[in-house]
Formats: C-alpha cells, structure tokens, sequence
C-alpha cells in the first residue's frame, strides 16, 4: 500500500466532479423521525434503479473513458473552528468485520474500499467508499456529500461502487446502489458533523452477488472517543495524485471542532467516504469504520470527518431495516 509523501495543493477534501454531461435525478427523500433520509437510486434520466434493465444500464454508463476522464473541481470548507464538542456520551458500541469470503487477491490494498462514481448537476463525481458487515450485506459506507448535494439541493444519480479499484482494474466487479440514505441534517442543512452515507446494494460484481459475501465487509464502531488511531483509507485524485489508487494515512486523532475528528492526512478531493479505520489489519484489509472523510480547513495536511456516535448507529440500523433480504 502507497503512503502519503506528496504535499497537498488544495483547503479542502470534497466530492471530486467532472464536467462530463448528464443530469441528477430530483427524487424527493422519505424522511425518518430517527433523523435519517432515503430515496430509491436513479439513473440520470430519473428511472428507478429497481430492475435489471436499470442496473445494467447504470453499469453500461460508466465506462471506461467516463471514468477516467474525470476533471476535478476544488469545493472548498471554510475554517471555522468553533467550540470544542462536548464529551462523547453514550455507550461504545461495536460491529465486527467480516472476511472475504471468495478470497479475491488484492495486491497491497483493501478489497474492501473501492471507488464510487455518481452524477451530478452538469458533471459526475468521484468519492471513496468502503463495503460494511451487516446481516443482509449490502451496504456501503460512504459520506453524505457522495449521494446528496446538501441544503437547497438534490441526491446524485447513477451511484456505482467499484471495491478495490486499481489502476483501471475491477477485481470484485461494479455494483449498483438500489437505495441511498443519509442524515436529516447533511440533506436539510449542510451539517459536516452528519456528512455519512450508507447506500445499499444491488446483486452484482463478478459472481452476481451481494457486495459483502464477495468482497467482505468493514466493522463498525461508535462512542468510541475523539482520539483513537486510525489507518484512512482512499482514492485521493488531485494535487498530484492519480485517483486510481489506493492510498492511506495513519495517525492519531483528535476533536477538530464540534462533533467531528480530525487527522494528519493530505489526501485531496476524490478521497471522500474513504473510512477511518480502527484495528486495519493489512493483511487481512479489515478493521473497523470510526468516520469517513468529509472535508479540510485550512492546513492542507489535515483532515475532518464526523464523529461517529450514536447517529451512525441510527443510520445503520435504519439501512439495515430497508435492505432487502
């Protein structure tokens, strides 16, 4: 696995676009009491990716040169520290990751993390994501600005989830999102400290199954603390790096401002959703999601990502319960 050597260029981590064509569909969110939102996955055309067709017409969309082809735009977080978050409360809470059970080789990476490709108003998007144990295994972490563009705004089309992407190659094969949901308060309002995700999954890479009985699945931990050591995971792909690669960061972190942490990393725009990982083990690809990558302010050699508490909890279980068997 590469290690971050190449100063950053960029004040912020966000969705990385492009310019390409293609139009959002402007499906309007259910909305849950616990604080989550959803909405059916659609093609750029608004159909709902509920059939075949739609799937592999999702699938037929991202080609080769779509996806890399990819023009990045800088989205930048402005630097507001704001006050320090209160002591986490409530009790730490943990999901145990799950082994690959097909053993697909993946060659100094996760099989687990793998890029995501979306479309957005007047372009496509690029995010990171990574596969997530559950009992029905289909879901897939990510942030909330990958599947919705926040206040005033609607969700991105033609969501795909490539696991262990890597220099063009699809080892596990693509998958298609049939649901996506996020919190209330990144779709309502912008907030970073709810910028999660969690999109649930069609059947599909190379074995027609679902994401996490071909690829694995990370675990998962809330209330854990502000400061844990955490291995980050990603596709950064400007300022220097590729985006077709994995790359990671290690370090310690610590409460950044609000309800949110923060890391040494100078991962760029492309890395977002990537998971903070607790435990990575680099044989294995498994450890467990503490946050996601969300944004930067200011120093181009740090990053921020919710605090996962019992909100990511809540959208767990709430994808979970929308999962089909």
């Amino acid at each position: 696995m590469r290690s971050i050597i190449r100063p950053a260029s960029v004040s912020a981590i966000a969705l990385a676009l492009t310019l390409s064509g293609g139009a959002v569909a402007q499906a309007q969110p259910s909305t849950a009491a616990s604080g989550n939102v959803s909405t059916v996955a659609r093609t750029a055309d608004g159909q709902a990716v509920n059939s075949p067709a739609a799937v592999a017409a999702v699938e037929a969309y991202w080609t080769p040169q779509r996806m890399a082809s990819a023009v990045d735009l800088d989205l930048k977080a402005p630097d507001t520290t704001g006050p320090s978050a209160a002591a986490p409360q409530g009790k730490p809470g943990s999901i145990a990751p799950i082994h690959p059970p097909r053993g697909i080789a993946a060659l100094n990476q996760s099989i687990i993390v793998g890029k995501v490709y979306v479309t957005v108003p007047g372009g496509t998007g690029q995010c990171s994501a990574s596969a997530l144990n559950s009992g029905k295994r289909r879901l897939v972490l990510t942030a909330g600005h990958c599947v919705h563009a926040g206040a005033g705004g609607g969700w991105y089309s033609n969501f795909i989830f490539v696991p262990g992407f890597r220099q063009g190659a699809e080892p596990a094969g693509r998958f298609v999102a049939g649901n996506l949901t996020a919190r209330t308060a990144w779709v309502s309002s912008s907030s970073s400290d709810e910028d999660m995700a969690i999109a649930i999954m069609n059947n599909g890479g190379i074995y027609n199954a679902k994401v996490v009985d071909t690829v694995g699945g990370m675990g998962l931990r809330w209330n854990w603390g502000y400061s844990v050591a955490v291995t980050i995971l990603g596709y950064p792909a400007a300022g220097g790096f590729p985006g077709d690669v994995q790359y990671f960061c290690q370090g310690t972190t610590w409460n950044g401002h609000n309800q949110q942490v923060r890391a040494w990393c100078n991962m760029t725009q492309g890395s977002s959703g990537g998971p903070w990982l607790q435990e990575y083990n680099d044989q294995t690809g498994l450890g467990y999601s503490n946050s996601v990558v969300s944004h930067r302010h200011g120093n181009p050699d740090q990053m921020d990502g919710p605090y996962f508490d019992n909100d990511i909890k809540s959208l767990y279980d709430y994808a979970e319960g929308l999962s089909p068997a």
